[in-house]
């Protein structure tokens, strides 16, 4: 009587209603359907403990069709999903001005422009910024995760009994309104939990199946994530995020070998994950190469083609802290589907080009109107973006210029409300007869951006040299732009984003001396730097801090490129530390005030 009432050990359903069952000789319980497909594929194991199974259902011919239905008409296989919190209980806690949840600005390359001269491509930055952790912490989105986990051969004993660590760790910070699916994958893919709730009692379910995880034969990350797309396009209910989290250390097993025949990396990745522009696209997949064998190049381009992030776990006794700066930003988005857009104030502006990375722009034929479209932001995240226009000879009488008027759109992810934004001024140049000496002084915010984007191109660039075998030319194309970072006005100013960019291609340009190296780590962090600096977002990219060492020039905390306070904060969780506002009093190099530090030493102190 009690195995009658136990649940589906798959779908966690009911053992009710009629339905046709199976209980196999580990006790576990199935209904037939559920099991139908591993059956179909010769599976004889039960996919929750792995025990060998010397008899299996029988099926019939119609159950074992049902098993591999076509993909347009496959029936929703998931829609046993928890319910959400109902969205009322969270728009309700939001009772401030929601069109503070972002704000754009405009920075112009110089303040003025002589009143008879005309600039081609004059440089505005375009600076968006999400509002901060404490409003989002006040009422944030609950948010619906799945993670991917490889549990092929490869990732047998210390490696696998990391990623549970990990995954226990995300469990432990998921708040009760979140909701969690863990689906595995070697051979094929199998879930093993529903779109769970993270109350105690879900908390508890998703441990147990974490757990209960074992290594098994080959990789097939394509039908991991046709389960993921599957779990999220079948519930039946949805909350306002969605994620998913791929974890692979190895090759896979099926499409790669394939890809001479015409397949290629993009053929794992399911489309309902790819849609074009961002728009109607199920979630992002948040990609995590583990350890030195996984496939980078598949890695990042499943990322890439879904608006996730790629990141390299080198250490791989680092992966806990690599999910956890990555649930950080997940567990505080504070803004959805935004999109910028920009028209051009006087006669003779144009818009001739915009430098946004991997998101898509788009500049109108006239060149009198531009785009771009965000899509998310964590809470506190920001995002700049690098405007080249055509500013016209001024009229006789003209003393100033108004070049481009920003707006913005965006959804609020806690109310679900369209928000519309003006920014709070215009981007203007004055247009003095004759520029004097200050009028001729770089904006600082302007610079900062360019020497990004140039960064950004040029790690392209040698990546490009790498992949064609010519090592001596990518690691002289990463000296020479570490060299202008550090030579540019925001470096000798000692600005904390170049510092770090510098750094980084100090290091990389080691990672490609040599075709072993670049083969080992190059490539992978190559991906994963460009991944990052394409979305301005942080990654989970860990390394081993021997060469972080020789690259670094300054005794300082290494604080990683783009993460926000809330990505922070769940870092320092996850190693048990204080809170970076708390290690900021602890001495220089952690934000605090570098010039008290200096009188400190001069006095003797």
């Amino acid at each position: 009587m009690e195995r009658e009432t136990d649940p589906c050990a798959i779908c966690l359903g009911e053992i009710a209603g009629g339905k046709a069952i199976f209980t196999a000789e580990c006790s576990h319980t199935f209904h037939n359907r559920c099991i139908a497909r591993n059956v179909a594929h010769g599976r004889r194991v039960c996919p929750l403990c792995n025990a060998r199974w010397s008899d299996v259902p029988a099926l019939s011919s119609s159950s074992a069709a049902a098993a591999e239905p076509d993909d347009d008409d496959e029936p929703p296989l998931y829609a046993d999903d928890d319910p959400v919190e109902p969205a009322g209980e969270q728009a309700a806690a939001t009772d401030g001005d929601a069109a503070a949840g972002l704000v754009v600005k405009a920075h112009c390359e110089y303040p003025a422009v002589a009143r008879g001269a005309s600039r081609d491509k004059f440089a505005v930055l375009v600076h968006a910024k999400a509002a901060g952790a404490a409003a989002a912490a006040a009422s944030r989105a609950p948010l619906d995760l799945v993670t991917v986990l490889d549990v092929s051969g490869s990732m047998a004993g210390r490696k696998l009994a990391l990623v549970k660590k990990a995954m226990g760790f995300v469990i432990d910070n998921l708040g009760p309104a979140d909701r969690l699916c863990v689906v595995s994958f070697s051979t094929e893919a199998s879930r093993r939990t529903r779109l769970l709730r993270m109350s105690e009692v879900g908390k508890a379910t998703a441990k147990r199946a974490v757990e209960s995880l074992v290594d098994d034969s080959a990789t097939n990350i394509g039908d991991g994530l046709r389960v993921a797309g599957r779990v999220l396009g079948d519930c039946r209910r949805k909350n306002a995020v969605s994620s998913v989290i791929l974890l692979s250390d190895g090759k896979d097993s099926y499409v790669v070998p394939r890809r001479g025949n015409g397949m290629s990396y993009m053929d794992l990745v399911p489309p309902s994950f790819a849609s074009s522009g961002g728009r109607g696209r199920l979630a992002p997949i948040h990609t995590f190469g583990f350890g030195a064998d996984h496939d980078a190049a598949a890695m990042n381009t499943i990322a890439e083609s879904t608006g996730g992030t790629f990141s390299f776990v080198e250490n791989e006794a680092a992966i806990q802290d690599s999910f956890a700066q990555c649930i950080g930003g997940l567990l505080s988005v504070a803004v959805q589907d935004a999109r910028i857009a920009v028209a051009c104030s006087s006669p003779g502006v144009l818009v001739r080009e915009i430098k946004s990375g991997r998101y898509e722009s788009r500049v109108g034929a006239d060149g009198r109107a531009a785009s771009v479209e965000v899509g998310e932001l964590y809470a506190d995240e920001e995002r700049r973006f690098l405007l080249f226009i055509n500013v016209p000879i001024a009229e006789a009488t003209e003393d100033a210029t108004q070049l481009i008027k920003l707006s913005c759109t965006y959804r609020d992810t806690v109310t679900g409300r369209t928000i519309d934004v003006a920014a709070g001024e215009d981007a203007v140049v004055r247009r003095p007869l004759e520029v004097s000496a200050a009028d001729q002084e770089v904006s600082m915010e302007v610079e900062r951006e360019r020497v990004r984007v140039e960064a950004t191109e040029d790690i392209a660039i040698a990546r490009a040299a790498a992949e064609r075998g010519d090592h001596a030319e990518a690691a002289r194309t990463l000296q020479l732009r570490r060299e202008a970072v550090e030579a540019s006005a925001p470096g000798l100013a000692g600005d904390v984003m170049c510092d770090e960019l510098a750094d980084d291609l100090c290091e990389l340009e080691e990672e490609v001396e040599d075709a072993p190296r670049y083969e080992r780590a190059g490539r992978a962090r190559m991906l994963a730097g460009m991944s990052s600096h394409g979305l301005q977002r942080a990654s989970g990219t860990t390394h081993n801090s021997s060469r972080r060492k020789q690259c670094a020039r300054k005794e300082r905390a290494k604080e990683r490129l783009y993460a926000t306070p809330a990505m922070g904060m769940m870092v320092s969780k996850s190693r048990d530390e204080p809170p970076p506002a708390q290690r900021q009093q602890k001495g220089p190099g952690r934000g605090g005030d570098e010039q008290s530090e200096k009188k400190k030493k001069k006095s003797g102190e």
